[in-house]
């Protein structure tokens, strides 16, 4: 058996240590054989892959891989072309057994030192990823710098992939002189050891062997500190310096160990991540002999952080210092008027009781600092230091705010133009195009009965048609329905049959026949549809069984006249008396489309226009004309997790359910309908209780909701709320249905304002903060038109942020938008609303976003001259205490009063 034989076998039986005993074995010549024809191996060698399990089944797997990197790891001559060659795309994606890395690490240790030493720095270059155990390479690689002892060179690849290596071996490791240096300077060390856990510290792990060693003596404790301290100068998120602040503390520093390196505490002050700063200001809060200039320079960085813990800990450190300045603290006044502005009205309040305490200590110059900060303060604080400092008091009110009127909206009278170019039906109508499917379904009824031959050869014009209908077991889709009137037309010979699951076997278009089987079947179950989409599939459904029947009308009676959807109630009265005159039938479930599609206003001369009509539709329509059915709806919430979710991240079981409710009465006297009736069915369906659960397949259609019930917008909000909060792993509402529920009618209440207010939260990040989002859009737009529900949007705000996890910033900064396009008159009803039911109530304490809230809520009354009290903020404002929440309620009592 040749060389090339010998490993061929070896690489066919997936065994790497048989490929390197015999490559162990071979001489030059056998070695450059083998090397040569290797690479052109590759493709039977892949087909090994797949091998038969003897019951007409495959199994796949990649152990012909370990055998042939072996083999070519010993025969390959140079180390470039042996890295090349191991790190081939074919292989990429395999991992090395231990059984491989030992047959490797054989056949390599043959070779001369320095080529051992070449081949493993090459190795360690050419890992990529900064994820430890990402790469198949970087065990290897390790494997090999210890074997030849070369020095491992400075690249971030190698050093995570060392760190995720089991670090109990570390005492004893080779490479950590050289590498763990480099732990504090390469990206993604920090990522891949941001878990380990310091109390209780964890056996085995890095940060328990570091700090085993460094108490031995054996690692030593200077390389730690400095390192910590340079990764943290370096900069990077809290998440990947945890792994070193914990190993920091681990370390802890001794005094003089800090003393030594003060400076460089200092300067992580200003813009560490939080974590690394309250390290740092523990650390140095140590020294009672801290230069005065270095003290200056630590409460200036802190005083000017946002977090309102360390702004908080500046002010206590500022107190002493200011205590030990004796007669000038004027070091520390652009410290103080820092804090200043800071966004927590507690911390402000604080920072005023400290200029007033240390007034005498500051001198003119001191003074002039302050007196110049004074208009980052509440008026009511800053009034209080003016009696020290002088100055003036920053104005109570937003300058910069300047009302303009509401813009006009655009005329919703729009006409619904019709398909008159018979061409155009050739093409079936798109799924996401409601408009061109009721024009393609209009024109073709129409059609139908003014020129049928030459609508067959329109629609003759491709025979190939896109679908098999025959073999679909439900249609669906409004376009297999489109496609199947389509083929009534071309070939009314042939005739469709049950659905396959309700046949033998699967059925194929059968010749016409005296008996026509009902498509009905076709129809999808209730249950695995919305009933927006089932009214959908039944209106082209009985469209095509009166085609098939003979019985199709002339026209339709629900196609729109509006672009808003509706149907001019003269124009229906005109449709159906032509029905009259021809001895047309109407077809159910259009009949009741038309009449959904009437708005809630008609004129009286319409309504006795319809009381004069003979036929049932006739009657249908009068009766529905002068006593609509109103829905009486409303909307709960379960799961009523803490309070104030918006103030930390949902987890799996949190999400709030919502309960919708609809309740269809009679117009006038408000008592129930009986909706039990077979006519009555399709008012049934769309105007029962949604489910409050979603279910796939539910949401297909819903940017046609509204076009069905253009005049019951509530029950579209309804509707679409069992999607409103789930959005992270399929098909939610999306902003155009709140579009097209503003442009409805009828009344907008619990539902239209929970959906406004998820818009008003929800931001969208595609607008960069240029634009209004389609919430703030549509707050404007109903406020033109007068149909805001303004307090119930506010109380929806309250509940979403209550309930689910939404931010206060998001609501101040939609509604101050909204404000700021002319709707600031209603925003004042928004807020007021909103802060009935947001406010902490009984048993619950106020937070940092309640006295945000009633902060904006001021400027907001001043934007709109707001006047009345409001009982809520009226008894916060009767409380005693000198809190920011108190005293914001104080302010916002005494503009409204």
């Amino acid at each position: 058996m040749s060389a090339w034989e010998a490993v061929e076998e070896a690489i066919a039986t997936r065994d790497p240590a048989k490929a390197a005993e015999i490559v162990l074995g071979l001489d030059d010549q056998g070695r450059k054989e083998v090397a040569a024809r290797l690479p052109g191996h590759l493709p039977v060698a892949r087909r090994l892959q797949r091998t038969d399990r003897g019951d007409g089944t495959w199994q796949s797997d990649d152990d012909w891989i370990a055998p042939m990197r072996v083999a070519g790891a010993g025969t390959i001559g140079g180390a470039a072309a042996v890295v090349a060659w191991l790190n081939r795309r074919e292989f990429a994606d395999r991992w090395a057994r231990p059984d491989e890395l030992e047959s490797l690490r054989r056949v390599v240790a043959i070779r001369p030192p320095e080529w051992q030493a070449d081949l493993a720095v090459r190795a360690a270059r050419r890992l990529k990823s900064l994820r430890p155990n990402t790469e198949q390479g970087g065990r290897l690689a390790l494997l090999l710098l210890c074997q030849s002892g070369a020095v491992p060179p400075a690249h971030d690849p190698l050093v995570v992939a060392w760190v995720g290596e089991w670090p109990g071996r570390l005492r004893e490791d080779p490479l950590r002189d050289h590498l763990l240096p480099l732990i504090f300077e390469a990206e993604g060390v920090g990522r891949a050891l941001q878990g380990e856990q310091a109390a209780p510290l964890q056996p085995g792990t890095w940060l328990e062997s570091l700090a085993v060693l460094q108490s031995e003596g054996t690692i030593d404790r200077g390389l730690l500190i400095d390192g910590c301290l340079r990764r943290f100068l370096r900069g990077g998120s809290a998440g990947d310096l945890r792994f070193f602040v914990r190993l920091h503390e681990l370390v802890e520093p001794t005094y003089t160990e800090v003393a030594s390196r003060a400076r460089d505490y200092l300067r992580l002050l200003p813009a560490a991540p939080g974590v690394v700063a309250e390290l740092a200001l523990r650390h140095l809060r140590r020294f009672d002999a801290l230069d005065p200039a270095d003290v200056a320079e630590a409460l200036q960085a802190l005083l000017f952080r946002p977090e309102r813990k360390l702004v908080s800990v500046g002010l206590t450190w500022l107190d002493q210092a200011a205590r030990d300045a004796d007669d000038n603290a004027d070091e520390y006044a652009l410290a103080l008027a820092y804090a200043f502005a800071c966004e927590s009205p507690d911390i402000q309040v604080r920072a005023a009781r400290l200029a007033l305490k240390h007034g005498a200590r500051f001198t003119l110059a001191g003074a002039e600092v302050i007196r110049d900060a004074l208009g980052l303060l509440p008026p009511d604080l800053g009034e209080q230091l003016v009696t020290v400092f002088g100055g003036e008091v920053a104005a109570d009110e937003d300058d910069d705010f300047v009302p303009v009127p509401l813009p006009e909206s655009p005329s919703l009278d729009a006409g619904f133009p019709l398909i008159e170019d018979i061409r155009e039906l050739g093409v079936f109508p798109d799924r996401e195009d409601w408009q061109g499917a009721e024009r393609w379904l209009a024109a073709f009824v129409r059609f139908c009965a003014d020129d049928r031959d030459l609508l067959r050869s329109v629609l003759a014009r491709g025979t190939s048609w896109p679908t098999r209908l025959d073999v679909q077991p439900e249609w669906r889709y409004l376009d297999q329905w489109s496609e199947a009137m389509a083929r009534q037309i071309v070939t009314p010979e042939i005739r469709f049959g049950p659905p396959p699951s309700l046949s033998s076997s699967v059925p194929s278009p059968s010749p016409s026949s005296s008996r026509l089987p009902s498509l009905s079947s076709r129809l999808p179950l209730p249950a695995r549809v919305s009933p927006q989409h089932l009214f959908l599939l039944r209106r082209w459904a009985e469209v095509h069984a009166a085609l098939r029947a003979g019985t199709l009308p002339p026209y339709l009676l629900a196609t729109p006249t509006s672009g808003t959807w509706h149907l001019d109630p003269g124009v229906l009265v005109d449709r159906l008396e032509g029905y009259e005159r021809t001895g047309a039938k109407a077809m159910d479930t259009d009949l009741w489309q038309a009449l959904l599609r009437l708005p809630r206003s008609i004129a009286p001369e319409v309504a006795a226009r319809a009381g004069g009509l003979t036929s049932g539709a006739g009657g249908t329509a009068a009766r529905w004309m002068s006593d609509r059915p109103s829905p009486v709806t409303a909307v709960g919430w379960t799961r009523d997790i803490t309070p104030y979710a918006g103030d930390r991240e949902p987890s799996g079981g949190e999400h709030p359910d919502l309960v919708p409710r609809i309740d269809l009465r009679h117009g006038e006297s408000g008592l129930p309908l009986d909706l039990s009736s077979g006519g009555a069915g399709p008012l049934r369906d769309l105007f029962s209780d949604p489910d409050r659960h979603r279910w796939d397949g539910h949401s297909v259609y819903m940017p046609w909701w509204p076009a069905v019930l253009p005049s019951d917008r509530e029950v579209v909000a309804l509707h679409c709320l069992p999607f409103l909060l789930y959005q992270w792993n399929a098909l939610g509402v999306e902003s155009g249905i709140l579009r097209a529920l503003v442009r409805a009618d009828g009344v907008a209440g619990e539902g239209v304002a929970l959906l406004l207010a998820y818009f008003l939260v929800e931001r969208d990040s595609r607008l960069g903060g240029t634009q209004p989002n389609a919430g703030v859009r549509a707050l404007v737009g109903m406020a033109e038109r007068g149909d805001l529900p303004a307090a119930e949007v506010g109380r929806q705000l309250a509940l979403l942020l209550r309930r689910a996890w939404f931010k206060l910033g998001a609501v101040v900064e939609s509604l101050e938008s909204a404000a700021r396009h002319g709707a600031h008159v209603e925003v004042w009803e928004v807020v007021a609303g909103f802060l009935a039911v947001y406010l902490p109530g009984p048993g619950e304490s106020p937070r940092t976003a309640h006295t945000q809230a009633l902060g904006f809520a001021v400027r907001v009354a001043a934007w709109a001259g707001a006047r009345g009290e409001l009982p809520c903020v009226a008894e916060i404002a009767r409380r005693k205490g000198s809190s920011g929440f108190v005293r914001e309620a104080r302010r916002l009592h005494a503009r409204l009063s």
